[in-house]
C-alpha cells in the first residue's frame, strides 16, 4: 500500500501513483507603509496541497474504473483522512481535482496507457463532520458490491 484517502487504497492494482508533490503555504498579509516597506503580519497556514501522478497501464495496473472511484469520492463533497503506507497520518482531505489523459488506444477505443494527476486539498482537521462515510454506496456500486 502506497497511500490509503478514506477507504481508497492507492497501490498497484488501484493507481499506483509515481510522483507525490506536496506544497505548503503560510499566509503573510501586508500593509503599505508610506515611505517603508510594507508591514507584514503573520496570519497563520494558508493552504496546503498534494498531487499525485502516475501512469496507469491497465493491463497490469488500475484503470478508469479506480479513477471513476476518486471522483465519485470528490461528487460527496467530504473530508477524507489521508494516511501514508508508513503510517504517517497527513489529516483531513479533499479530492478538488482529477485530470486523465488516455493515449495508446487499443481497437475497441479501450486505452492501454492512461496518465492522471489527483489534486488534493487540506481542510480543517477539527471539523470531523466533513468526514465521508465509511459505507459509500455509489462506490460500492461502481465496484459491484466489493470496496
Amino acid at each position: 500500500m502506497l497511500m490509503a484517502l478514506g477507504m481508497f487504497v492507492f497501490e498497484t492494482r488501484t493507481l499506483p501513483y509515481q510522483e507525490l508533490k506536496r506544497i505548503t503555504e503560510w499566509r503573510h498579509p501586508s500593509q503599505s507603509r508610506v515611505g517603508e516597506r510594507p508591514a507584514y503580519q503573520f496570519a497563520g497556514p494558508g493552504t496546503d496541497s498534494i498531487t499525485l501522478t502516475g501512469t496507469l497501464l491497465p493491463s497490469f495496473t488500475g484503470g478508469r474504473f479506480n479513477l471513476d472511484q476518486i471522483r465519485e469520492m470528490a461528487n460527496q463533497g467530504n473530508a477524507w483522512p489521508l494516511i501514508e503506507g508508513t503510517g504517517r497520518l497527513y489529516g483531513l482531505w479533499v479530492v478538488t481535482r482529477v485530470e486523465e489523459t488516455s493515449s495508446v488506444f487499443f481497437r475497441d477505443g479501450a486505452a492501454e496507457k492512461i496518465e492522471f494527476i489527483l489534486t488534493l486539498e487540506h481542510v480543517d482537521d477539527e471539523r470531523t463532520g466533513l468526514i465521508g462515510s465509511l459505507v459509500v454506496p455509489a462506490i460500492a456500486r461502481l465496484a459491484g458490491g466489493y470496496v
